[in-house]
């Protein structure tokens, strides 16, 4: 088996590990730095602790709060313009998936005369980016150690720009940055992760036995730690294997690719924002009993992992057991699970499937088996 894995080159996983930040960056070279995030995470302190590692580090930094969820092209060009403003040369990520995604493109776009609608598909960038370290304030994107960034272009589409340029220099795991989460956000974040390892291990494309080891351990981490954040949010060590599995996570998908839930999943974002974590979660029960035709064997596979010392008939009884197990969380986390709570209708449904099979097919190509816009309008209707 041909296959080619790459990952960022350092991790930190350390409770506090915020206040790494600033000699990490001073390692880098960095002087000027601008630190990336949502105005939650400034108005929490985080962005401010991160503001005085850097600063105790020598290094001058500056704040950058205005990222939105599934952010918009716009966000990114005015995230851009500050960062030159700033003059600076380096960039902390601090945040969810978003604020990630776009420090990972204000980090490349420092360096660049190219636009951001010129990077949308896969290896388009040309030169390097400035340094980047990302920490994230989530257990689900895994965009701290993954080499690409998803936007939301002015037609209200998910894009995506996929280059090695991205992949961060260091990603930091702490795990107190994520005890102030809701319950529901916790829930959402997690699935999205365990989607990540799901997709990563059934795909048709880019399946290879270093991304199936990181599946298998960031689905143990996160269907074994689930329960114990949901039930007390302040236990920092299920927290710690909830960062660590959705890193492992992000570090199976980038390198395998992730498939038809998240091609589902993307309209529901950019119409109606759906955050990414709950609008996989919606779609992922009724794609994978769509893929059981095909893929029975790998999630009978997976079913040892979350449901351990269980025995079943059959491999079809196995791949269905881990199915539902899934979907049990779902409805754990307390997310809605019908679309038509979150304000789709019948009549949207047509052009959100056409949008998956026209714009998406770079996704559905993974998936284990072939998807038709029919396919995919009947399951948004199940779900509606």
């Amino acid at each position: 088996m041909a296959f080619v894995f790459q990952s960022v080159p350092k991790v930190v996983c350390q409770i506090g590990g915020l206040s790494q930040t600033g000699p990490l960056m001073a390692g880098l070279g960095a002087k000027r730095v601008v630190v990336v995030c949502d105005g939650g995470i400034r108005a929490c302190g985080f962005a401010d602790r991160a503001v005085a590692s850097l600063e105790a580090a020598g290094i001058v930094a500056s704040v950058f709060d205005g990222v939105r969820a599934d952010p918009p092209v716009a966000v990114i060009r005015a995230a851009v313009e500050a960062a030159r403003a700033f003059d600076a040369d380096g960039v902390v990520g601090l945040g969810g998936g978003s604020s990630l995604d776009t420090a990972k493109l204000v980090a490349l776009l420092l360096r660049s005369d190219q636009s951001i609608e010129e990077l949308f598909g896969t290896d388009l960038a040309t030169g390097k980016r400035a340094p980047l370290i990302q920490v994230p304030t989530t257990a689900g994107t895994g965009s701290e150690v993954t080499w690409v960034s998803v936007v939301t272009n002015e037609a209200n589409e998910k894009k995506a720009v996929y280059t090695r340029q991205l992949l961060p220099d260091v990603a930091i795991l702490d795990a107190e940055l994520t005890v102030g989460m809701p319950a529901k956000v916790t829930a959402a974040t997690a699935l999205d992760a365990m989607v990540h390892a799901v997709e990563a291990y059934t795909s048709r494309t880019r399946k290879n036995p270093m991304a199936d080891c990181l599946a298998v351990k960031a689905l143990e981490l996160l269907v074994g730690n689930l329960a114990k954040v949901l039930a007390d949010g302040g236990d920092l060590d299920a927290r710690a294997a909830m960062l660590q599995g959705s890193m492992l996570g992000g570090m199976a998908f980038i390198n395998a690719s992730v498939a038809s839930v998240h091609a589902l999943a993307y309209p529901l974002g950019a119409r109606f924002h759906v955050p990414h974590g709950h609008s996989n979660a919606l779609v992922m029960g009724p794609v994978f009993r769509f893929n059981l035709p095909v893929a029975a064997k790998q999630y009978a596979e997976l079913a040892a992992v979350i449901l351990p010392g269980q025995s079943f008939a059959h491999e079809r009884a196995a791949a269905e057991a881990f199915v539902a197990a899934l979907e049990g969380l779902v409805a754990s986390g307390g997310l809605e699970t019908r679309m038509s709570q979150l304000g789709v209708t019948a009549d949207h449904i047509p052009g959100m499937a056409e949008e998956v099979v026209v714009g998406i097919q770079r996704l559905l190509a993974n998936n284990p088996r072939d998807m038709s816009q029919a396919d995919v309008e009947g399951l948004y209707r199940s779900i509606l």
